[in-house]
């Protein structure tokens, strides 16, 4: 299976037709060949499938950088260098910064401190289930109270019924109007008691739901940008693929990348780089709507759903977004020094096309890598 970019730019659209993906052996070939193209036995050399070569790259850096430093190869380790090299995680980064910087190589150790204080700020799920436990717990106590109470009417109003009969006894109503009295004050006693726990369980429970939706915010909100992150795209995605496909309306995905982002970093700073980071979200995220959902997927790639719209007119809009973007002139506030023009290449797929909606993705994701080694700043389009 191939697929057609289709690129906007300047008024002219251009296609071009991509080599079928390559088999793993072409992918071990690329390791070997550092990311080198290969030939055919035929004599023709294909374009080298650039997404697997990229991540052939990326597995090649977090191992020489897991090497380096003498890593176990654990998960949270593998977790760690995936967030330096990438940048994914700015607070993880910063701290393996300048743990080399000071002592020239990290640690076991130091990688579980560092880890430990990045999940001091997440929420995690166990804490998620537990907050879940504790609504479930309050609401349970509640329905007890509410029981309690019942009970305590229905019985205050058997001991009156029977009370009241026996005024009508001669030589009772005295005695009787006196338990009536202190029957009474005991119903009145345990209501204000049932009334004040329920109000203790209500503020517990509110405080409860609030945390729980704040924890689901963090959960599924980007801390720099703000905007939906990976895990709530994903959700997102799912939801409106379903509906896609009951309502047989068009849904586009879009894989955005800032051009030459790395540089941005190495030559300005990462402050400077979180603030494009901020600047190209805003950018993305005013064009969206009801219909259009941004999110920024990690380090400095962005997503973009638009639902009931055909890939022809999410490129329009997309396209759009990157000429408005590749004509501002960006400063740093710092230093007032004037930045270069910042650019991002994109690519779009039809969901419809794929059985799965992740693989739309992963085709958008490669007509953006095929639109970067084309010369960048341009959107394509995937077909299958």
């Amino acid at each position: 299976m191939g697929y057609e970019a289709t690129s906007i730019r300047a008024g002219h659209a251009k296609t071009v037709a991509a080599a079928p993906r390559g088999r793993l052996s072409q992918w071990l070939g690329g390791l070997l060949s550092n990311g080198q193209e290969v030939e055919e036995e035929a004599g023709v050399q294909p374009r080298f499938d650039r997404l697997e070569q990229r991540r052939a790259r990326l597995y090649q850096e977090i191992g020489e950088f897991m090497f380096a430093h003498d890593l176990d190869l654990t998960p949270l380790n593998f977790g760690l260098a995936y967030d330096y090299v990438t940048g994914n995680d700015r607070a993880i980064e910063q701290a393996v910064r300048a743990i080399i910087m000071e002592k020239g190589k990290l640690t076991n150790s130091q990688a579980e401190t560092i880890l430990a204080e990045a999940s001091q700020d997440e929420i995690t799920p166990e804490a998620m289930n537990e907050m879940l436990d504790s609504v479930e717990a309050n609401l349970g106590q509640l329905s007890d109270l509410v029981k309690m109470s019942q009970h305590e009417a229905n019985h205050y109003g058997d001991q009156l019924q029977a009370q009241v009969r026996d005024l009508a006894i001669p030589g009772k109503a005295g005695p009787v109007m006196s338990q009536l009295i202190a029957l009474t004050q005991s119903m009145i006693d345990k209501s204000r008691a049932v009334e004040a726990q329920m109000r203790e369980s209500q503020k517990q429970t509110r405080l409860l739901k609030k945390n729980l939706d704040h924890a689901r915010k963090v959960a599924e909100q980007d801390h720099l940008t703000g905007l939906p992150n990976r895990r709530a795209f994903e959700a997102i995605l799912r939801e409106a693929a379903a509906r896609a496909q009951a309502s047989g309306k068009a849904l586009s995905v879009a894989f955005c990348d800032i051009d030459h982002f790395k540089q941005i970093n190495d030559v300005h700073g990462h402050d400077v780089g979180d603030r494009i980071l901020k600047f190209v979200g805003k950018l993305l995220a005013d064009i969206s709507n009801d219909t259009c959902h941004v999110a920024r997927h990690g380090g400095e790639e962005f997503v973009m759903l638009f639902e009931g719209q055909s890939t022809k007119a999410a490129c329009e809009i997309v396209d759009a977004a990157r000429i408005d973007l590749s004509q501002r002139t960006l400063v740093n506030k710092t230093t007032g020094e004037r930045l270069d023009r910042v650019t991002f290449s994109a690519g779009i797929a039809n969901v419809a096309a794929y059985e799965d909606s992740r693989e739309a993705l992963r085709a958008a994701d490669a007509a953006m890598y095929d639109a970067k080694a084309d010369g960048r700043n341009r959107v394509y389009i995937a077909t299958v």
